[in-house]
């Protein structure tokens, strides 16, 4: 398990904004996946999609490196900030705008 450990590691250090989802951005396979890739695009903010449905090993290791049960999951500047609950909860409330700005990240909304 360590291997998808050292890929998760990876992924998350070397992107500031990267998105674990079921699906890919342009073709997100549930509906949370969605929701969080259509408030990213709304915000503008560059992220890469890393698919879950590609491997069931990466799929479990996400959940255990993050130690968080659901998918999607949402990593900025290596830091793990939540689910499609959190996600939309800070969307909402203009939280997840500040944080990106506030971590460095440029939005198309700044």
């Amino acid at each position: 398990m360590s291997g998808i450990n050292d890929y998760i590691a990876n992924e998350v250090k070397t992107n500031d904004v990267v998105l674990f989802m079921k699906g890919t951005p342009g073709f997100p396979q549930c509906g949370f996946s969605g929701q969080v890739v259509q408030i990213l695009d709304y915000i503008g903010v560059d992220y890469k999609g890393v698919d879950v449905l590609t491997s069931n090993e990466l799929r479990q290791g996400i959940k255990e490196y993050s130690n968080w049960p659901t998918i999607p999951q949402l990593y900025v500047k290596g830091e793990f900030v939540g689910g499609c609950d959190i996600i939309r909860e800070m969307f909402q409330a203009g939280e997840l705008q500040a944080l990106f700005e506030g971590k460095g990240v440029t939005t198309k909304a700044a």
